[in-house]
């Protein structure tokens, strides 16, 4: 069944409850259509403004956007493109491309003009729904998309003259679900990559993936009706939005938070009650650095419902779990896994009942396999012997959409073949390893970023580190580690030297570079963008910069 039965049956069951709030810390001294203000009280600590909607009129929306869609010619085969910021109209939009039977594409908020073209070119776009924050971007590129793309604005008034209006477009469309069939091998959707090991590729999914990304999000988490979702990451990526996915089979409440401050999150998770939380490493970390300073005080939040956090997108740091449970001992904790070609989170996950194993990724999740191969494509059973992780399993990609070259290299015999290099331990536990194309190959040896960086994030002093290879004439390559300090701190990189010397001798970093340390939207480093940053033709200006 696809995804879209469970909006229908929330609506029809559970609709005058409340499906999704919209809190904007930031929306300041004004007051528009339904945002009305918190109370200021010792709970919030501080005003924010929000707004809501109940199932019944979240499925409204989408069916009157799936009409209007169909009414224009808009249905399966066609692709709807999605460039929105996190708000209460993203999922109402992407769900009625669904309904339609069309493919709904959503697309990053980061992308420049040229990269917004470039994607709904080469995802067949034919409708571009987007915010008021793109107007901008699209009328650099709108003479010169490509392709014909049908613009529609979803913002307040004025409309740009390149666009329709999407509330006057839909407002007048039925709100009764056109009933297209849907079957689970029909193509659903289609995500980017998130090009940190180059220019995105498009990732086509059936619906069936996205109905098992709803499972596997609810077994793993065990949402009920009585549990609040913070959402905080982009909705155009698989991570948030499959979380999410939990809530709708649950049919419980979903708070969008627009902002990553440590004080917003705690306002929200206070203010709206919020039972589970999804977090990226390096806001779990401002979280920390935020109450370890006296920035901010447990005290001053309601925060004894909060009962799950839990991290995905990047690997995680034992010592930042350890001092967590330091400040939030009743949490449980999951580590998830997950890439956008196995449509996000879950195919791999540590499980709340295994904390002790802090560190692994954990075991194959719900309803997914899960292998080691070696170089020649045999699977590896021994502990401790680092090959690359492969998936399989129903939410799986059909394919890099007009990529089969690209398809071919990563889907072998219904396996996806990661680009991640994983190992076993002694319990059966998958650990990380690092990226195939990161590994630092230095005087003929594997040199894994990820050990070092996780050994490195142990530092008290240090916020947040990556670890590169930098051309050596003599060795081929070496570790360099870029280290941002946390705020207020200093540390040479001398001291961090001293510190790594725990390190086994060539494990250990060769350069200490003091400065930020770049991560996109989904909290993964950019490590194309250091490389070349720090390549030997910029390293010196670089350092004289930092």
């Amino acid at each position: 069944m696809p995804v879209t039965d469970y909006l229908e049956r929330n609506a029809r069951e559970f609709g005058s409850d409340i499906a999704l709030v919209e809190v904007n810390p930031e929306q300041r001294g004004v007051k528009r259509g339904t945002w009305k203000e918190y109370e200021l009280t010792e709970a919030t600590n501080a005003p924010h403004y929000r707004k809501e909607i109940t199932w019944a009129v979240f499925n409204e929306k989408a069916n009157r956007f799936a009409n209007c869609l169909l009414d224009h010619g808009v249905g399966k085969g066609s692709k709807v493109g999605i460039l929105m910021m996190n708000c209460l109209e993203w999922l109402p939009v992407y769900f009625g491309a669904l309904k339609s039977g069309a493919v709904a594409v959503p697309l990053n908020f980061r992308y420049t003009a040229e990269e917004i073209r470039y994607c709904c070119c080469l995802a067949d776009v034919d409708v571009l729904v987007f915010g008021p924050e793109f107007i901008g971007r699209l009328e650099e590129i709108v003479d010169n998309m490509g392709r014909e793309i049908q613009m529609l604005y979803c913002g307040p008034v004025p409309c740009p003259t390149f666009a329709f209006d999407y509330a006057a477009l839909t407002s007048d469309y039925s709100s009764e679900n056109p009933n297209i069939p849907l079957t689970d091998d029909e193509d659903g959707v289609i995500y980017f990559s998130s090009g940190t090991t180059g220019f995105p590729k498009a990732i086509l999914h059936r619906h069936r993936s996205l109905m098992h990304a709803a499972a596997v999000e609810q077994k793993h988490h065990g949402q009920t009706r009585d549990d609040v979702f913070l959402l905080i990451p982009p909705l155009y990526h698989t991570g948030a939005k499959m979380h999410w996915m939990g809530s709708l089979i649950s049919g419980s409440r979903a708070v969008i938070l627009k902002g990553t401050k440590p004080k917003y999150i705690l306002n929200a998770v206070s203010a709206e009650g919020c039972t589970i939380v999804w977090l990226l490493v390096p806001w779990a970390q401002d979280i920390l650095t935020a109450l370890e300073s006296g920035e901010l005080s447990l005290a001053d939040y309601k925060l004894d419902q909060w009962r799950l956090m839990h991290i995905g997108a990047q690997p995680v740091p034992q010592s930042l779990i350890k001092k967590w449970k330091e400040y939030f001992p009743h949490h449980l904790y999951d580590t998830n896994y997950g890439l956008s070609e196995s449509i996000g989170p879950g195919c791999v996950h540590l499980g709340v009942e295994n904390i002790h194993k802090v560190g692994a990724i954990g075991v194959p999740g719900y309803g997914w396999e899960i292998k080691i191969v070696d170089g020649a494509d045999a699977a590896i059973t021994a502990p401790r012997t680092v090959g690359e992780l492969c998936i399989k399993g129903p939410g799986v990609m059909k394919c890099y959409y007009n990529n089969p070259e690209a398809t071919a290299e990563s889907l072998r015999d219904g396996w996806l073949y990661s680009g991640d290099m994983a190992e076993y331990d002694e319990d059966g536990f998958i650990w990380l390893v690092d990226r195939k194309k990161d590994v630092v190959i230095s005087g003929g040896e594997n040199i894994y970023p990820v050990e070092i960086e996780n050994f490195m994030s142990a530092h008290p002093d240090i916020q947040d580190v990556a670890v590169i290879g930098l051309p050596d004439a003599r060795l081929g390559e070496i570790a360099a580690a870029i280290v941002e300090l946390k705020p207020g701190h200093e540390c040479t990189e001398e001291a961090i030297s001293e510190f790594c010397m725990e390190l086994p001798r060539y494990k250990r970093p060769r350069k200490i570079i003091l400065a930020a340390v770049p991560r996109n939207a989904t909290g993964k480093i950019e490590k194309p963008k250091l490389r070349e940053m720090y390549g030997a033709s910029n390293l010196v200006e670089a350092q004289n910069m930092a």
